[in-house]
């Protein structure tokens, strides 16, 4: 059975983030008694995230938020706080691990302060051990315990080189025994054969004891994990295979807060998909509820009554992914959209709530929307952050020290402040105003035929003289206030910047945010609110809203109608993206590994890269003509390089299958470890479909005739690390999986089957009315069933 897991890390406030505080002083190294505190969160010792650095300070706040998808069997989530330094390595402060056991158990997440811990190297363990033990009985009656000692993979680094030198250690009975030490790998290949005599009298209870250690010239050797096994399950069941190395077996302590805390939520998802046929007649239900809405009772509204507010969110994504896979998005908006605008007698309330027609719409913009908003607000945003300009309008928020840098003369008046803020903030306002009204051939055709939609139904339901402009604010309150004000006041929750903006940058969006939605409430509130010290900006909010109007009319001016005038109900391949859509681009550093014998940081080539759901290209720089292209479909892994291979940081490999069969590598370095992962989920999502996915790989380079990582001397060795194309950062570009879609629609109909009883037993309900309900819940309960025969 296909599984899926989902692993949300967020926390409290405005911005979904990681929160810290109370970090100790007596942790803090530099001279100022502070620290430069950043986080890096690591699933299984494998880094997948690491926030920015919070200079100068023991209270951090990060804002951030990651939604991981992981296959099943990760066993451990941690969290390492660090102090970042400008000479030297940088300090660790403290750590968090949670097991996978410990965020099951808490069905509805985990919401808390936790103390840091001490980082022990003993409990910082990580790997796999290949075994094979037997009990063999000798020609003279004598019994043998043999422990045929294989290889093992992914252990951890324990020397400057990035590897270890590693032996494993046999101890049973007050006797051990030592394999060969293989000098600087992690996947070391003994192959060894180690033999203990079994005496007469032995308690069962004597564990055999399997240790990997990392031998050093000078000082301790370094231990990288044990396994365990009792002489009775050795019996039981002689022990082959695989086995993952654990730390020794104590407990974790915190410091009792004297390292400080940091403030987490997490949520675990964790779901067993069946197979498509189970989920078929469910699909079916929700696609005729849209195709035939004859009722005022369907699938789709029954869904939203028994939902809780807080899942509303994750429903609406769903649900317009499986109707972008059926090609019926446009009519399930259409569809969801009427029931609100039927049920609303005051225009001004219209699509104010979060109600699953908002909620849609708003998810609809995203997962369609993404490179569209990107196209029109990504150079005036990294303008924005580069500039760094002091901005106020607020008399009670102006600081006249702040603005020295500005004037040579000293201060400036609280006057000229406001003066200079308006023209930096009007200068802004016009680039984005004019991207937005001049991007109408950029939107998404599907967004255009969607806003049509709903252009028409707000008409019809309010057709008089003073509601004429319902029909515009119902779309620029999507566009403007739910997709483009947003992006503009959290970019990086847009994927428009890779961090949060500092306290002066974010006060600029703040502002501009401000504007934008008043310009997409096209100017209706102006002067009613409390904040009057904006009335500067009233003359250009009110001088865009004709333009604004005029864009909305070209937005809505799609061919989607058929014979009568209606949107059509047929369906339609609406994808997520068009195939050749950028999904990412920018600067990275590449080499081949064919034909380069010298390695060094020289061989690594700047290239601008452009990824689409059909190619990865390069070329020298963004306006270059030439580019080179690798197909996506011959992509066979994609995984990080071990950091000695080229001595360089946050490398990855990318291994192709070209025409004729042969394999190839190109490795390309990112400048950092959060823009590493980014490329590897990107790269990972779309070849999920390719067939010729690797297991295993290298992540090492074949250099001086043999491979740094395992040692082998075969360059066409089988690979000796698993790879991790299950493991990816959620977001807007994820791909469309209809089983796992509805698996989430199951289980928000299954929490809700209470309420479902309690429709049904509603008397005003139409025969039809009743007969859906009993139809989900009989769906409800046949996949129930199944999934529980699955387990």
């Amino acid at each position: 059975k296909a599984r899926n897991v989902c692993l949300e890390i967020r926390g409290r406030g405005r911005i979904p983030d990681i929160l810290a505080a109370g970090l100790s002083p007596n942790d803090a190294t530099d001279k100022s008694g502070t620290s430069d505190p950043y986080c890096i969160i690591k699933v299984d010792n494998e880094v997948v995230a690491r926030t920015a650095t919070i200079w100068k300070n023991l209270n951090p706040f990060w804002g951030e938020e990651y939604t991981l998808h992981l296959p099943m069997g990760f066993h451990n989530l941690s969290f390492y706080v660090l102090d970042e330094d400008t000479i030297g390595h940088d300090d660790v402060i403290g750590k968090i691990t949670l097991s996978k056991e410990t965020i099951s158990s808490n069905p509805k997440g985990i919401d808390r302060w936790i103390n840091l811990s001490c980082v022990d190297p003993n409990e910082d363990v990580q790997g796999e051990i290949s075994l094979e033990i037997q009990i063999v009985e000798e020609e003279d009656h004598k019994r043998a315990l043999c422990c045929h000692v294989i290889e093992a993979r992914d252990l951890a680094p324990r020397d400057i080189s990035g590897t270890s030198d590693p032996f494993a250690r046999i101890l049973w009975n007050g006797q051990a025994l030592e394999t060969a030490i293989i000098k600087k790998t992690r996947f070391p290949h003994w192959d060894e054969m180690l033999e203990f005599v079994l005496e007469e009298g032995v308690a069962g209870e004597t564990p055999l004891v399997i240790e990997v250690w990392d031998w050093d010239m000078v000082g301790k050797n370094d231990f990288l994990g044990r396994v365990e096994f009792s002489l009775d399950a050795l019996q039981k069941a002689p022990p082959k295979g695989w086995y993952r190395l654990l730390p020794f077996p104590s407990a974790e302590e915190d410091a009792g807060g004297k390292l400080g805390a940091l403030r987490l939520r997490i949520r675990l998802s964790e779901d067993r998909i069946l197979p498509s046929r189970y989920y078929q007649p469910l699909v079916d239900l929700l696609v005729e509820s849209v195709l035939c809405p004859e009722d005022d009772v369907t699938p789709i509204t029954l869904l939203e009554d028994v939902c809780s507010m807080e899942s509303r969110q994750d429903v609406a994504t769903k649900l317009v992914k499986i109707f972008l896979g059926q090609g019926l998005v446009v009519p399930f908006l259409g569809c969801v959209n009427l029931c609100e605008i039927s049920r609303t007698t005051d225009p001004n309330t219209l699509f104010r709530s979060n109600s699953l027609a908002s909620k849609s719409m708003e998810q609809f913009m995203k997962v369609v929307g993404m490179p569209y908003l990107h196209e029109v607000l990504k150079s005036v945003i990294n303008r924005i952050f580069e500039e760094k300009k002091y901005v106020e309008l607020d008399p009670c928020k102006i600081e006249p020290s702040r603005t020295r840098r500005i004037s040579f003369k000293g201060s400036l008046s609280e006057a000229q402040i406001r003066e200079s803020s308006l023209e930096v903030l009007k200068g802004y306002l016009k680039d984005i105003i004019h991207g937005i009204v001049n991007s109408t051939q950029k939107c998404p055709t599907a967004m255009r035929v969607a806003f049509k939609q709903l252009h028409k139904q707000v008409a019809d339901r309010f057709p008089e003289a003073e509601n004429q402009e319902a029909k515009y604010i119902a779309i620029s309150g999507f566009i403007f206030l739910r997709f483009f004000a947003p992006a503009i006041l959290t970019p990086k929750l847009f994927n428009l910047r890779d961090q949060h903006a500092d306290t002066q940058t974010s006060r600029t969006l703040l502002l501009l945010a401000k504007a934008v939605q008043s310009i997409g409430n096209l100017g209706l509130q102006i002067g009613h609110g409390k904040e009057q010290w904006m009335e500067p900006l009233h003359p250009f909010i009110l001088a865009s809203i004709e333009r604004v109007k005029e864009f909305l009319d070209r937005l809505i001016d799609v061919d989607s109608e058929n014979g009568e005038g209606k949107i059509s109900r047929e369906k339609q391949p609406w994808t997520l993206f068009h195939p050749s859509a950028t999904i990412k681009e920018g600067y990275l550093h590449k080499r081949r590994a064919e034909g380069l014998p010298l390695v060094s940081r020289f061989t690594f080539k700047k290239r601008y890269f452009w990824l689409s759901k059909e190619s990865l290209s390069y070329s020298k720089s963004p306006e270059w003509q030439v580019r080179t292209s690798i197909p996506v479909q011959r992509i066979c892994a994609v995984e990080r390089v071990d950091e000695n291979a080229f001595q360089q940081p946050h490398v990855m490999q990318i291994t192709t299958r070209d025409a004729g069969g042969q394999v190839l590598t190109t490795y390309i370095q990112c400048k950092n470890v959060n823009e590493l992962n980014q490329w590897l989920s990107a790269i990972r999502k779309v070849t999920v479909s390719n067939d010729c996915m690797l297991p295993f790989c290298h992540p090492g380079t074949f250099r001086g005739n043999r491979w740094t990582c395992c040692l082998q001397t075969d360059r066409a060795a089988h690979g000796c690390s698993r790879t991790h194309s299950a493991v990816t950062l959620g977001d807007w570009n994820d791909p469309l999986d209809p089983d796992t879609e509805a698996q989430m629609v199951y289980k928000h109909l299954l929490l809700g089957r209470d309420k479902l009883r309690s429709v049904e037993d509603d008397l005003l309900l139409s025969i039809k009315g009743i007969s859906i309900v009993k139809h989900l819940f009989v769906l409800t309960c046949t996949i129930t069933i199944v999934w529980r025969l699955g387990c």
